[in-house]
């Protein structure tokens, strides 16, 4: 047999580097819920689409403990903004529906830890939301 020959054998390939993506809440997105929380009279408060979809997902799945880390930085009127937020924009982006999950219901706790929960605000919560856990939570995680 003349002619090359194949050899079966591991490849070597080159490995470019990789860093996975950041998890948590970044303070740039934190940035950005407080700038469309100034903005609760525009249509999707000032975002556009994609922002939504991508705001939603944060919303939704960041855990509780995140929520309440980086709230801690923020004073109790940007807390309150917030809030009003997350209640508003689950009732117009069927996305952002948390339930039980709700960052409203960390904030909320935020806020009575500070003695800032202002007496009005759960009755408003009330009035602009279906989600039944809002501001409490679930009863079985306060039991």
């Amino acid at each position: 047999m003349d002619g090359p020959r194949l050899v079966d054998g591991p490849r070597l390939m080159a490995v470019e580097g990789w860093e996975p993506p950041a998890t948590g809440l970044q303070a740039d997105m934190v940035a950005q819920f407080i700038a469309a929380a100034a903005q609760l009279e525009a249509p999707e408060f000032g975002l556009g689409a994609d922002e939504v979809a991508r705001l939603a997902a944060f919303a939704r799945q960041t855990p509780a403990t995140d929520w309440g880390s980086a709230a801690e930085n923020l004073t109790s009127g940007e807390v309150v903004s917030l809030i009003r937020l997350f209640t508003l924009a689950e009732g117009r982006f069927a996305n952002w529906e948390a339930g039980a999950n709700s960052p409203v219901i960390v904030l909320a706790r935020l806020l009575k830890t500070r003695d800032a929960y202002p007496a009005d605000l759960t009755g408003w919560i009330k009035a602009n939301t279906e989600n039944r856990f809002l501001p409490y939570g679930s009863l079985l995680d306060r039991l």
